[in-house]
């Protein structure tokens, strides 16, 4: 996205910068990006969206140079889902298309779950459902492997190595063998230069840190939270969920059983690893359009 960023103060007690594009008269799609990104996540998503929406791409709470408020505790889902509502009230948008990717998509899941009068219509972007999510971590093995990046992001040892050479590293291991033919030039140093913003890796990984979820070791046997195998409640939005299905750390089963938690459910396949908006723009605005955004 060429578009200035513009700095808006919400309510929450943060400042966060935020792409907008197209037309606020018609109608709104909010953009949240995930980990360890910005909004320039939907550079090849606005420009098409943005020919009949208007368009807004915020950096989140701790990403770039938005604010990044002291302390884990202030990267919990509630707190960022305030963000999300109070972004909307700045912008004085009452009820919007929510589009999620990564972190974002499991804002995005809360707030459809949480704020019906506000969220319209879901976009799920590579991000599972959290009830589908938890339980994959109890009851599948090769999903609990792949996720034990979590355990070692939630290590606040690993904050110090994040600076200079160490940021090219994590640059390397986080997008090389996702999404690095997409992100090159100009898109690495931008990332570089967000993550080398002071605080910025901290407050990002506060994000895992902040989050309840339960990621035991292989082979562990933890005590089984009642809430898996208890009623959960329906996603009421009509809700789209494209899913990059060469993702190694959401696997393409935590896309299977989604019907029985989101009755107004699409899904569309795509043929890319977690980075979908990078590896395959075209294909992500494809399925939107077809899908009636």
């Amino acid at each position: 996205m060429t578009q200035p960023l513009l700095r808006i103060a919400l309510a929450t007690g943060v400042e966060l910068d935020v792409a907008l594009a197209g037309d606020p008269a018609q109608p709104p799609v909010i953009l949240l990006h995930g980990f360890p990104e910005s909004h320039r996540t939907w550079r090849g998503i606005v420009p098409d969206l943005a020919r009949d929406h208007y368009v807004i791409a915020p950096d989140q709470r701790g990403y770039a140079r938005s604010s990044k408020p002291e302390g884990v505790e202030a990267y919990a889902p509630d707190k960022i889902l305030g963000d999300l509502i109070a972004l909307a009230d700045h912008l004085g948008i009452d009820r919007f298309t929510l589009v999620g990717h990564d972190w974002g998509g499991a804002i995005a899941w809360m707030a459809a779950l949480a704020r019906p009068d506000r969220v319209e219509r879901l976009v799920i972007v590579n991000a599972p459902h959290p009830l589908l999510f938890q339980r994959a971590l109890f009851d599948d093995p090769a999903q609990r492997q792949a996720s034990q990046y979590i355990t070692r992001f939630r290590d606040t040892g690993l904050d110090a190595g994040l600076v200079g050479a160490g940021l090219e590293r994590f640059f390397a291991s986080s997008f090389a063998e996702h999404a690095a033919a997409a992100i090159l030039g100009a898109d690495k140093a931008a990332y570089l230069d967000e993550w080398g913003q002071p605080g910025a890796m901290t407050a990002m990984l506060n994000w895992y840190r902040a989050s309840s979820v339960i990621v035991p070791a292989p082979g562990e046997q933890p005590p089984r939270p009642a809430f898996l195998d208890a009623p959960f409640p329906p996603v009421t939005q009509d809700t789209l969920v494209i899913w990059g299905m060469r993702d190694h750390a959401l696997l393409p089963p935590l896309v299977d059983g989604l019907g029985p938690l989101v009755p107004r459910l699409t899904v569309a396949k795509i043929d890319a690893g977690h980075f979908v908006t990078w590896q395959q723009p075209e294909a992500v605005v494809a399925a939107m359009r077809a899908w009636g955004i």
